[in-house]
């Protein structure tokens, strides 16, 4: 596959010098689809984006425009958009290089997006741990109110919008909607009971409409060029360009912006393949509460459909890439010990069943578990699976689940130290992985 399968959209300008300015944003067309969208009526904007098939680029792949179609009618009273950019999820790293490259590119998305909905309060939510990204997206901000692209009577058009930047505390779980809702309300960051769902009582108990970074940048491109055009990319169900985030043992990782459906294969060949000398052994298509794919996947399709037909979830397309020489067993522990950290605690399956995970992996990967220990893994799974208050414990699941075997589950004459040999991947039982197991006498 050659290189022009890439589609620098959102990412057409990141090279360009000083890029991160209003004046470069501006002399590059900039603020093109904010006055196009002003001159259209807010129901044709928003039917813009439902026609494009633009799909939240923050994991569910749920349709952007029918979200905002879930808002009640205006009742006087304010209406919130927050944008959600609190990355945090283990290999994504999208929505940050992003806002540091063009974050007018967001600011405009906010703005059209905003009008789109009839907000006049836009909220942008930054993990707090990224000081210099928080601080260039206040930076836009300004710049943007001084040439009143923000603030009162929007370019002539009587449209009023105030934007404000939010540092989070760095905390994982707010990147669940609810939780961050509360957090920006200046709460304990912790889900919220749903129904209500935030379209209808969100921020202040007023219909709120929460959005990924990478959604709303690609709300811009639509409005502009039409939302044929956004839907003449990737495949029927998942249109559109998206960022793909290549990382791990690969030659050059990085960000490349291509349409969904493009295939891993055809993105490592653009990356210079897997590290020189070695071969694919697992990845994740969407970071590491996605269950995990092997090489025998490199020609799915890159899309929601196809990734879940394989057996996981697009995700953040946070594509990490592991070697022969990765240990899956010890992989999976540190994934767990993150979600272990980061639970919240509200719920018991989570807070109790991710503090087990974790210590029955380190006996496993220590060398010193049991053929019974996966049978425990896979039961504290099974606890935690569909009964924890929100995707945090699913997705702490995810990689447990994908990566155990029950092949050489047998209770014959098996040594206890044997049983991280049989945590991997189903598809690489011909291939033991690397673990740091010491064969102990029954």
């Amino acid at each position: 596959m050659s290189a022009d399968i890439l589609t620098p959209v959102l990412s057409a300008r990141w090279d360009t010098k000083r890029s991160w300015t209003l004046a470069t944003y501006e002399a590059n067309g900039g603020y093109a689809g904010l006055r196009t969208a002003l001159g259209m009526d807010q129901v044709a904007v928003v039917e813009a984006v439902k026609a494009s098939g633009l799909r939240g680029r923050g994991g569910a792949g749920f349709p952007t425009g029918m979200k905002w179609g879930f808002l009640p009618a205006p009742d006087g009273g304010p209406r919130y958009l927050v944008v959600n950019a609190d990355e945090s999820e283990p290999g994504t790293c999208k929505d940050i290089p992003l806002m540091l490259a063009s974050p007018q590119l967001l600011l405009e998305g906010v703005i059209i997006s905003s009008y789109a909905i009839d907000c006049h309060h836009a909220f942008i939510y930054v993990r707090g741990e990224v000081l210099h990204v928080y601080r260039r997206v206040l930076r836009a901000v300004e710049e943007a109110y001084q040439r009143g692209y923000l603030g009162r009577n929007i370019l002539g058009s009587g449209y009023d919008l105030d934007v404000t930047v939010h540092a989070g505390a760095g905390a994982y779980i707010c990147g669940e909607e609810t939780a961050l809702l509360d957090s920006l309300e200046g709460l304990r960051g912790q889900p919220r009971l749903k129904p209500p769902f935030p379209a209808v009582e969100g921020l202040y108990s007023r219909p709120t409409a929460v959005n990924n970074v990478e959604s709303i940048a690609s709300v811009p491109g639509i409005i502009t060029h039409g939302a044929a055009w956004f839907a003449g990319m990737g495949t029927p169900k998942s249109t559109g360009h998206a960022l793909f985030s290549l990382s791990g043992h690969v030659t050059r990782p990085g960000q490349y912006e291509a349409p969904l459906g493009v295939t891993l294969r055809e993105l490592l060949e653009l990356a210079g393949g897997v590290r020189e000398g070695h071969e694919l052994k697992f990845w994740t298509p969407g970071g590491s509460s996605t269950p995990l794919l092997t090489a025998e996947h490199l020609d799915v399709a890159l899309d929601f459909e196809a990734v879940v037909e394989a057996g996981s979830m697009l995700g953040t397309r946070a594509l990490q890439i592991f070697d022969e020489t990765t240990c899956v067993v010890r992989a999976i522990a540190r994934w767990t010990e993150f979600y272990e950290h980061e639970s919240c605690g509200k719920c018991t399956p989570c807070r109790e069943g991710t503090f087990w995970l974790r210590r029955v992996l380190d006996r496993v990967e220590g060398g010193t578990g049991t053929m019974d220990d996966l049978d425990v893994l896979l039961d504290t799974c099974d606890n935690i699976l569909g009964r924890a208050f929100c995707a945090l414990g699913d997705g702490a699941t995810s990689p447990i689940l994908s990566g155990s075997s029950s092949s050489g589950r047998s209770s014959s004459s098996t040594s206890p130290g044997t049983a991280a040999r049989s945590t991997r991947p189903p598809p690489l039982s011909s291939s033991t992985p690397r673990v740091r197991a010491r064969t102990r006498s029954p």
